[in-house]
């Protein structure tokens, strides 16, 4: 073992690697967010070595610890305490994973098997939370990078929460009620086992609307004999929230509105493009348009629209019932909106040609790493105001790095898109209580705490000498409140 050191900080290299880890190691020790010196660029560099070793088939994972890393040198030297209590080391790495097989039976009567996972990443704040995301794409990667990312994002809320993440490798697209309901049942006849409303609250995500909610909470409640708040989203008859569907994309509005204000501007008649067609781009597109915003561009797997007059209430009301009810494809927009063109999906390009259409504000609002940096340059060439992240990790870290290195207002999602995760804690907070408060209560603490983690992260990237920042300032101010109550806890 070769022993370097680095500003204080002493890492562990072993002497040689696989080729295929080695070319994974070198994208990633390349990225940076802003500016490194060549002791920090070496500490990151050791430390993702590290990491890399022990997840070395976790791309998305790898790539969420780099970005979080490169923005954590600087506490770590201004706080000796957490590298002494090896506090990073700790939480990258979960405190439970559970792994289960989910066998099911079709409308045809033939048997199913899919994987359900659930990462129970950090209760250092409170019991773990975060979604359910039920994807033919889903794997311990991709759920290891959300789950690491919520541990942040709750973090920010100012909510006693934790960070979690589960879900499978099914997709609810094309299947019956009834195929769902048995997956559904089948999935929570293990996970019962594992959460509670003191120990482990899931929530949706992708995949997991309210139809499949209900059924994952219908089987809970019959397992376990008790009806408490051990799930999120539930319907506004049996304990469920108000805004809670909207959550997620009237927050990443509320928090761009904010920093659209530190320049002194609004979104009224701002051009925005949004991508994805769900549940976060809905309500996003809502808010906007309710703010003045036009919003031109949604898209989905099929493709995107380019609506040049806007997609005002009435549009934005067909679509909820083309992807809600009917569950169809956005190319069938253009029937009854012929101004409006559909550009279907080409999987050969480098680049989506949707973030080439002039815009003042983009809202990539679809899945992770949906935007290259390609994208980016052609949403600077064309002038854009603000990047602000509705899905989870959406930008490459190269096109992070463009946007920092020009300066553009971008809000990561981390801490944009914490919107949804703050409403579902005060549904929480409503179920403990056996209350329900009303939409306009709901909506009011929503832009209070998405209010407040804007000026968190601006707070803290001040703090830490990045202004502006909201990279850094997100990672440092949701690390630190993690990282203290870790300390106070003991090793565990």
């Amino acid at each position: 073992m070769a022993r370097f050191e680095h500003g204080g900080f002493a890492a562990y290299r072993p002497r040689g690697r696989p080729a295929r880890l080695s070319a994974l190691m070198s994208v990633l020790t390349k990225q940076s967010i802003g500016p490194m010196s060549d002791k920090v660029s070496g500490f990151v560099g050791d430390f993702m070595e590290r990491v890399g070793r022990r997840n070395p088939h976790e791309p998305e994972f790898l790539q969420a610890v780099r970005e979080v890393v490169g923005s954590l040198v600087v506490v770590l030297q201004k706080h000796p305490e957490y590298h002494k209590a090896k506090i990073l080391e700790r939480m990258v790495e979960p405190e439970r994973i559970i792994q289960f097989r989910v066998p099911w039976v079709d409308d045809s009567g033939e048997i199913q098997v899919n994987r359900g996972i659930r990462v129970e990443f950090s209760s250092a704040i409170g019991p773990y939370k975060g979604g359910l995301r039920f994807h033919r794409s889903v794997n311990l990667s991709i759920l290891k990078f959300l789950g690491f990312e919520q541990v942040f994002k709750n973090s920010l809320t100012t909510l006693p929460i934790g960070g979690g993440k589960g879900g499978a490798d099914f997709d609810p697209k094309g299947k019956s009620d009834h195929e769902v309901m048995r997956f559904c049942q089948s999935f929570m006849s293990e996970l019962y086992r594992h959460i509670g409303h003191n120990t482990d609250v899931p929530a949706g995500d992708i995949g997991v609307g309210a139809r499949e909610i209900g059924f994952l909470f219908g089987q809970y409640k019959r397992l376990a004999n008790e009806f408490t708040g051990s799930m999120t989203g539930k319907a506004l008859q049996w304990g469920g929230s108000q805004i809670r569907p909207e959550a997620t994309g009237y927050g990443v509005v509320y928090f761009a509105a904010a920093t659209l204000e530190t320049i002194g501007e609004s979104f009224q008649d701002k051009t925005c493009l949004v991508s994805g067609a769900g549940n976060v781009a809905q309500f996003a597109v809502e808010k906007l348009t309710e703010l003045g915003a036009t919003v031109v561009t949604m898209s989905d797997t099929s493709g995107f629209i380019h609506d040049p007059d806007g997609i005002d209430e009435k549009k934005l009301a067909w679509i909820k019932h083309l992807k809600n009810k009917r569950r169809g494809q956005l190319e069938e927009y253009v029937e009854p909106f012929p101004t409006a063109r559909f550009v279907g999906a080409d999987p050969t390009l480098q680049y989506n040609p949707m973030w080439s259409i002039r815009a003042d504000c983009a809202f990539p609002c679809a899945t992770q790493n949906e935007i290259s940096a390609k994208d980016i340059e052609h949403l600077l060439e064309n002038r854009i105001k603000l990047v602000c992240e509705g899905a989870n990790m959406p930008t490459i870290p190269a096109g992070v790095d463009l946007l920092l290195e020009h300066r553009t207002l971008y809000g990561p999602g981390k801490a944009a898109n914490a919107g949804g995760v703050a409403v579902s804690a005060l549904e929480m907070a409503q179920n403990s209580m056996r209350i329900t408060w009303s939409r306009e209560e709901v909506d009011r603490r929503l832009r209070e705490i998405m209010r407040s983690i804007h000026d968190t992260c601006a707070e803290a990237a001040e703090t830490y000498g990045t202004p502006g920042n909201y990279v850094n300032g997100a990672n440092i101010a949701g690390f630190r409140k993690v990282a203290d109550a870790m300390l106070d806890q003991g090793v565990v």
